[in-house]
């Protein structure tokens, strides 16, 4: 079975709770980016240790948190001795606001995972009305209200998290082969 890994920043809890709904659809470790943008070495062993790597930030002014971006900038040691080339990768973002220009937070980590050489894996579910209601195909997007708790996120929202996380352990599972 495919070895996959979460690694998000979550700043008011939302990103975290999509985060959980997407290592459960995918059985991954979930790898919390600290309020400085820190991880851990045993964190950083458990991505590198990974076949797949899931990308999770919330979107903050149209981008990923500077704690992600920390994160990211930090993997060019990684990217310097090709260490996860050829790892799947994938991403998911919450912001307050139907569009809240997510998009710019998932091509961020498309970027990401093009410059480390990986292989990104889209979301190929159609919007039903519940089901990839905001209707991307690059990733995962959530939306919850700017004073609203996590626990509000809409069920159809965290159900494509799963789906989306389930997807990335198959596509990884099938090129591991």
């Amino acid at each position: 079975m495919a070895k996959v890994a979460v690694v998000f920043h979550s700043g008011y809890g939302h990103t975290q709770r999509v985060a959980q709904f997407v290592a459960e659809g995918a059985g991954a470790d979930l790898v919390a980016i600290d309020a400085d943008g820190n991880l851990t070495d045993a964190q950083w062993a458990t991505l590198d240790a990974a076949d797949a790597v899931i990308f999770g930030s919330p979107t903050y002014m149209g981008m990923a948190s500077w704690q992600f971006k920390k994160f990211a900038d930090a993997t060019s040691k990684k990217w310097f001795t090709g260490a996860w080339k050829d790892k799947v990768a994938g991403g998911f973002t919450c912001s307050a606001s139907p569009s809240g220009d997510k998009l710019s937070t998932i091509q961020y980590f498309i970027t990401l995972a093009m410059q480390q050489g990986m292989i990104w894996v889209g979301q190929p579910a159609m919007n039903d009305g519940t089901i990839n209601r905001i209707g991307s195909n690059s990733g995962v997007m959530a939306q919850v209200g700017p004073t609203s708790p996590a626990e509000d996120i809409p069920q159809g929202d965290l159900d494509t998290a799963k789906a989306y996380g389930q997807r990335v352990t198959e596509v990884t599972t099938k090129l591991r082969g």
